[in-house]
């Protein structure tokens, strides 16, 4: 069994004001990195940023106005960004605030643990360092995985702490950031030493936080969890690919950023295995590391599961067990460099921090490769620039009004920007029902019966909406449908050319 007990400190608590210097150099860098990051934000952030922005100004729950929809996977990310939007009346600089405050809490929770750990000052700068640079994570911007991040982080705080109250008011947090990763907080939870210490109290807070929303939503929006888990586990698949060998399809499309990402995971394994192969000499260096020992199984556990969903690979599904691994990762190397005896920092501590630097060296230098501002992210699998996007939503919306829009295979920058209704599976919840009833077909007795408890407040009578208009990509040199309405042409990394069409609808 691991522990997450503390460990005494072995330096006096800093000064005051001193203890404001990370958290501010954090905050003014992170608020840089975003202006940085911000063209190229991914389109289903903007799914996040339309729920945001609808609640905060019309009180209202949906990507788009005309209904009521429940896709949005991170319920307590769209209440906080829609807080923050209605005071700053902009859904995108509020998801700028929020990843400023989450790098913040990152950094402070991570020194706060090291501190305790013994580790050296250099620790927390360390982690956040690579999980800033890494292009899977900066890809993921605007998504739940940095605020998921921060919570995985409070609640190793808590964990470690022995604060049994704040330990279930975090992982109540954690769900409600994102439903899987409740498989994280389990695995941080049970590998403490004397889990059971204080358990009714963390039981009884993560629920009071967890359960008014999974109710709200049950009952309210027809569905505890959201539709999404019907949607994503429909498309099982992108061919040959799910999330277990995903890695690998995104290696095709961008070699570098790709193994950038997923090399923190690769090293931080080995790191843990080579840590368990010393935690019976009970050195310093493997007692520094007693915190944040179950990190890395947490992270497996997570991995393991979406493999076992056979899921399509969207990349910022890997990013827990990113976060999780990188972060083992950056306290093995702080460990090993500053509490090892005086060889094995000579052997492999030095190394080691020389080898982290050129990680974070290469990382920037792959994000800069392409010029700056990029035009996408470092890793994507979107089919044009989040730039046309919004200029395509603009010309849409004055084409079309307050008419509706099929969606051509990519909804959220348009939905944010056309100030039109463009719907499909994320947002018309009439065509949900077909799709859970075609779920309820290719699952088991058991899982039938757990989505007939989701969805018993579900309106199966709601009929689907019929758009006027229909978006319709073609590949380059396919014909062109008749008198389409517009033309774009739109292109990518990932998808390559082609042409999308505003085109009438079938029947309007």
């Amino acid at each position: 069994m691991l522990s997450t007990d503390t460990v005494p400190r072995t330096s006096e608590d800093r000064p005051d004001r001193r203890r404001w210097v990370l958290p501010a150099v954090v905050a003014v860098l992170s608020a840089g990195a975003f202006a940085l990051f911000r063209p190229h934000l991914i389109d289903d952030t903007f799914i996040t940023l339309s729920y945001a922005r609808n609640l905060a100004f019309h009180g209202h729950w949906g990507l788009i106005e005309l209904g009521t929809s429940n896709t949005a996977t991170s319920p307590l990310s769209v209440l906080v960004l829609g807080a923050l939007t209605f005071v700053v009346r902009d859904a995108v600089l509020a998801a700028g605030i929020l990843y400023v405050l989450c790098q913040v809490v990152i950094a402070a929770g991570l020194r706060r643990v090291g501190d305790r750990a013994g580790l050296p000052s250099w620790f927390s700068p360390l982690a956040v360092v690579l999980l800033t640079v890494n292009p899977l994570l900066i890809s993921s911007i605007g998504l739940e995985v940095e605020f998921g991040a921060a919570a995985v982080v409070a609640l190793l705080v808590f964990a470690v702490e022995r604060r049994p109250v704040l330990l279930g008011v975090a992982a109540g947090a954690l769900v409600l950031i994102r439903v899987d990763l409740v498989l994280l907080a389990l695995v941080i939870f049970l590998l403490r030493k004397r889990f059971w210490a204080g358990m009714g109290k963390s039981v009884l807070a993560a629920l009071v936080v967890a359960v008014p929303w999974f109710a709200f939503s049950w009952v309210v929006l027809g569905s505890a969890v959201p539709d999404t888990l019907i949607i994503k586990t429909l498309q099982k698949s992108w061919g040959a690919y799910d999330f277990s060998n995903g890695p690998v399809l995104y290696a095709g499309d961008f070699p570098w950023a790709t193994w950038l990402s997923f090399l923190p995971a690769a090293l931080g394994a080995p790191a843990f295995l080579g840590w368990l192969a010393t935690l019976a000499r009970r050195g310093p260096a493997s007692a520094a590391l007693l915190p944040f020992g179950a990190l890395v199984p947490a992270g497996a556990v997570h991995y393991l599961a979406y493999s076992r969903l056979h899921v399509p690979p969207y990349h910022w599904y890997y990013g827990p067990s990113i976060v999780a691994t990188t972060i083992f990762l950056a306290a093995a190397i702080a460990a090993l460099a500053g509490r090892a005896p005086v060889l094995a920092r000579r052997a492999g501590g030095i190394p080691a921090a020389l080898a982290a630097a050129a990680l974070v060296v290469a990382s920037a230098g792959n994000y800069v490769s392409t010029g700056l501002p990029r035009a996408f992210a470092p890793i994507m699998s979107n089919h044009t620039t989040t730039a046309q996007y919004e200029q395509i939503g603009a010309e849409l919306g004055r084409l079309v009004g307050r008419g509706t829009v099929r969606s051509g295979g990519e909804i959220g920058v348009l939905a944010y920007s056309c100030g039109c209704s463009i719907v499909d599976l994320f947002d018309d919840r009439g065509a949900v029902g077909p799709a859970i009833e075609q779920r309820k077909a290719t699952t088991s007795a058991l899982g039938r019966k757990l989505i007939d408890l989701n969805f018993e407040h579900f309106d199966f009578r709601v009929p689907p909406i019929k758009p006027e208009f229909a978006l319709t990509p073609t590949g380059v040199g396919q014909p062109a449908p008749l008198n389409p309405l517009a033309h774009w042409r739109i292109a990518s990394p990932w998808a390559g050319t082609q042409e999308l069409y505003l085109v009438r609808a079938d029947g309007a």
